[in-house]
């Protein structure tokens, strides 16, 4: 029976939720999430918890935060001067935000506190600190073609 393996694209259902069991994301009700596995186009453990695993097959993982968002960095929270805000936005602990770096790209923020004369802004990933848990269903295997010339 053909196993994942690194370079194979994958079809997987997943139910993603905190050690606390709130549900931070879920396939459910949608397409299952296609990707190929060891690309980095999911976190490490996410990864790392399909190698092995065959059609049909269902498996809960625990993704420590290391591997997964990584820890909180202190370096990405952000003090921002409250009279730079536009005035039709009243900043309140909670809040999510979207800022842009120095080439344009966005960075979802979450405003953390909110002071006399300026904004703490913390941009870290929101689940960074985070360990994880997945449900995971593998759907499918697709194994890259091995064309042999003559």
């Amino acid at each position: 029976m053909q196993q994942v393996k690194a370079g194979d694209t994958v079809k997987v259902h997943y139910h993603g939720r905190l050690t606390d069991g709130t549900t931070f994301d879920s396939s459910e009700g949608r397409a299952p999430l296609e990707f190929e596995v060891g690309s980095g186009m999911v976190i490490k453990g996410f990864d790392e918890g399909l190698l092995g695993m065959t059609v049909g097959q269902k498996k809960t993982i625990e993704i420590p935060a290391e591997h997964a968002y990584g820890p909180k960095d202190p370096q990405a929270l952000i003090e921002f001067p409250i009279d730079r805000f536009p005035e039709h936005i009243k900043p309140e602990p909670g809040m999510r935000l979207d800022m842009t770096n120095g080439q344009g790209h966005p960075i979802p923020v979450i405003i953390k506190e909110v002071r006399a004369d300026s904004v703490v802004l913390d941009a870290n990933h929101q689940l960074a600190g985070e360990d994880l848990i997945f449900d995971l269903e593998l759907m499918e295997i697709k194994s890259p073609s091995r064309i042999i010339m003559p």
